[in-house]
């Protein structure tokens, strides 16, 4: 061969050259690919830890760039393989050499560029990440010593303390099926509620020794109660009675059940105060404060139905001693009202409305006539005229000025 004209990347000189090609492309490529296999083993804990903020979906532009280099790059590698095994000519090599380093080193610089712009929550990700299965554990073994407790305690038998153990067994099942290593985020969470459901169950077990003295408690005041309600009952036929003599049948008639209605409610409380003092003596104090609560809520619709007629008594006594009392009070409000109407140049459009009304108290206090007029239908329909008022005030507040047609 001596004398003849050797080809472009042939013989030795060819092998030097795709030695400095392989060389630079494969120094680009493995920056990049460090740079790479970083960013995505923290995107890969953010989307475990952190779903919710979606890194992996920013992150996918990015980690597509890398990929397309690395095409390039395994391409190229092939081709100076070949050239050199076969000492073969690699048209345009160094202008492809040039261009394959280039994309990746823009492609690396990409990954910096993401990571830079994200990095306090990579890295927050990262090391929470590392956290969960120490946190898995710390909590696996906290559960198990209060959930012992709990099984040796003397008021293991508490509805309080029953039910939030089985929180915890519930939640304990559910962390040991979780893959920590391919799921970290949702162990993370399985040990939080395992965690939580813990919490109440060490506090459960704390304020169990209280509840019999707050069972105590409770029954008392519920007894005292009930006696102080059974007194006002007795003041329910009388007053009943008051209204039919004193006034319009139709002023009581949506009251003749109460006194009986009333009684059922207070019986039906003494007897969940009784079943109460039974579970107190049968150590059962949290069964007891249930039923006291019980109590409770049976005294108070005794009481609304006592008081429903013993007001209406002193309602309408109030009214017919001086039936235009109320009429005023409405027709004050309604002044006030016109007057705001003047003040934001809104007669045009609510002058009509307010008169209205005025015409409305005026009908109204014309009904009471009669022996028995019915007060409870004076005072309803001025409580209507009030609440419209109010209403058409409300609106004019909102109003800037008088509407432009």
């Amino acid at each position: 061969m001596a004398g003849r004209r050797r080809g472009w990347f042939r013989s030795s000189g060819n092998d030097e050259w795709i030695e400095q090609a392989r060389t630079s492309s494969a120094s680009a490529f493995l920056d990049m690919d460090r740079r790479q296999s970083a960013a995505d083993a923290a995107v890969l804990a953010a989307d475990q830890v952190f779903p919710e903020r979606r890194t992996g979906e920013r992150w996918e532009p990015v980690r597509a760039r890398c990929y397309d280099a690395a095409g390039g790059y395994l391409a190229l590698s092939a081709e100076l393989d070949a050239a050199q095994r076969d000492g073969t000519p690699l048209p345009q090599g160094q202008q492809r050499t040039d261009v394959t380093v280039r994309q990746l080193t823009d492609a690396a610089r990409a990954v910096d560029e993401f990571y830079r712009a994200n990095q306090s929550e990579l890295e927050h990700a990262v090391a929470v990440h590392g956290m969960v299965p120490r946190l898995v554990q710390q909590v696996k073994i906290a559960a198990a010593n209060v959930r012992g407790q709990a099984a040796d305690s003397e008021f293991a038998n508490y509805p309080s303390v029953r039910e939030r153990a089985a929180a915890v067994d519930a939640a304990a099942a559910t962390l040991e099926s979780a893959d920590v290593a391919a799921q970290a985020g949702a162990a993370r969470e399985a040990a939080n509620r395992l965690e939580a459901a813990t919490k109440e169950l060490a506090e459960a077990l704390r304020a169990a020794p209280s509840r019999a003295g707050a069972a105590t408690t409770a029954i008392s005041s519920v007894t005292t109660r009930l006696a102080a309600v059974r007194t006002r009952a007795e003041g329910v036929a009388p007053a009943f009675s008051a209204l039919l003599r004193e006034f319009n049948a139709a002023s009581s008639a949506d009251l003749a059940d109460n006194g009986r209605e009333s009684q059922r409610a207070i019986e039906a409380a003494d007897v969940a105060l009784g079943r109460a003092r039974a579970a107190a003596i049968e150590n059962n104090p949290e069964f007891a404060l249930d039923l006291t609560t019980s109590a409770r809520g049976f005294l108070a619709e005794a009481e609304q139905k006592v008081d429903a007629v013993t007001k209406r008594l002193a309602l309408l006594r109030d009214v017919r001693s001086d039936p235009q009392e109320k009429a005023k009070a409405v027709r004050f409000r309604l002044r006030d009202a016109q007057m705001l109407a003047v003040s934001r140049g809104l007669v045009a459009e609510w002058g009509s409305v307010l008169d209205a009304q005025a015409a409305r108290i005026d009908r109204t206090s014309e009904t009471l006539s009669g022996r028995h007029p019915d007060y409870l239908a004076y005072v309803a329909e001025l409580d209507a005229a009030t609440e419209f008022i109010a209403g058409v005030v409300d609106r004019m507040r909102k109003q800037a000025g008088p509407r432009q047609e």
